[in-house]
Formats: structure tokens, sequence, C-alpha cells
């Protein structure tokens, strides 16, 4: 049962995007294929902006994430608190994903924070979903970037799951992929050599 407090701030929220909604940017979308049930093109510095409006709050969460409207699944991404996402939610979340920004949302403004983040990314490398595994390497990205450094089983399982990907139909997986392999090159002169070795290995001189 949704509070009526929460309701009332989803009101506001809805209500809030037309005053900020950029026709262009949803025209653009619609273009390219991104189709939500409603997009107001709201620009991701003014859904940030918002965002600092509201303290983290779950349950307006929760809500905002369940509309099929792009702004509210953004908001959803920057007003859970890290805390309270549980496993099963993150796992909901993921496979109500519709569209290669949201899966980027996840992972930047939420998953990348959570405990567990290596857990979801390893998982969601090996899943047939697209955006499953856009986030995982994104995921992967930022934990890289932070100068977490995967154990040996972890660095062969990541390594063979990007050879993979970088063989996908699905260009975005490919990109997201280089770029993880990238940040991992990062960690270290070691971290170059394995890499390096392991792609070559499957056929690609790309290092």
């Amino acid at each position: 049962m949704i509070s009526e407090e929460t309701k009332e701030k989803i009101k506001k929220i809805k209500q809030s995007f037309r005053l900020i909604m950029n026709g262009p940017i949803s025209q653009s979308m619609r273009e390219k294929g991104i189709n939500y049930k409603i997009n107001w093109g709201v620009p991701l510095i003014e859904l940030q902006k918002m965002a600092e409006e509201y303290p983290k709050d779950y349950e307006l969460a929760i809500e905002l994430y369940k509309e099929d409207i792009r702004e509210c699944k953004i908001l959803a991404t920057l007003l859970m608190p890290q805390e309270r996402m549980l496993p099963e939610i993150t796992e909901i979340w993921m496979e109500q994903c519709p569209s290669q920004e949201i899966a980027e949302m996840l992972a930047f403004n939420l998953f990348q924070h959570l405990d567990y983040a290596s857990v979801l990314a390893y998982q969601w490398m090996a899943s047939d979903d697209p955006f499953s595994q856009i986030t995982a390497y994104q995921i992967l990205s930022k934990l890289f970037t932070k100068g977490q450094e995967p154990n040996e089983r972890g660095i062969n399982e990541y390594l063979d799951q990007v050879a993979v990907a970088l063989q996908s139909s699905n260009v975005s997986v490919r990109h997201a992929a280089y770029n993880s392999l990238m940040r991992f090159i990062d960690l270290g002169t070691e971290y170059k050599v394995i890499a390096r070795n392991a792609m070559k290995s499957q056929g690609f001189d790309i290092i």
C-alpha cells in the first residue's frame, strides 16, 4: 500500500516534468528506437537537480521505478537508499530495464555503490540479455576505476566473458565490454600483460 505522502510526491514530480520537458530530445530518442510509455526528454542534469530536492526514499524510489516513464526510472536510481537495495530488488529492476540509458543509470547511480556490486556484475556478464551485460560491464568499469582488483578466478572469468562480448552482434555490448577492459588495464602493468595475452589467445590484438 502506497502512503499518501508518497502519492503526493509522485504527483508533484510528474507535474514538474511538464515544466522542464524537452520535445526535441524526446523525439530524437523515439527516432532512435528508445521507447517509453512517456518520455518528457528532460535532460539528465535537470533530473539530478530534482533529485537533490528530495532525501533518499525507498518507497518513493520503488514506486517511481514501476512507472513506464523515462524520468521516473532515472529519478528512482538517484533516490534509492543504497543500504536498502536488496539483491531481489536489483534483479527485479534489471528485469524491468527498458533501455540502454536506464541500464547505464542503474550502474552509475546505484549498483556500483552496492556492497555486492561485483557479484551482480559477474552474474550479469554471463546473461543473454544485452542490457544486463551492459550494466555488468559499466559496473566493472567503475569498480576498476576505483582500484578494486579481482582475484585470479575473477580475472579469468572476466576475460573469458569479455572475449565473448567483443564478438557480440550488439555494438553497445561490445563498446561496454571494451571500455571495461581499458579500465582493467589501467589497474597496472601486470593486468595489461594478462589482458593482452588473454585477448591474443582469442584472436583479438586490440591492446
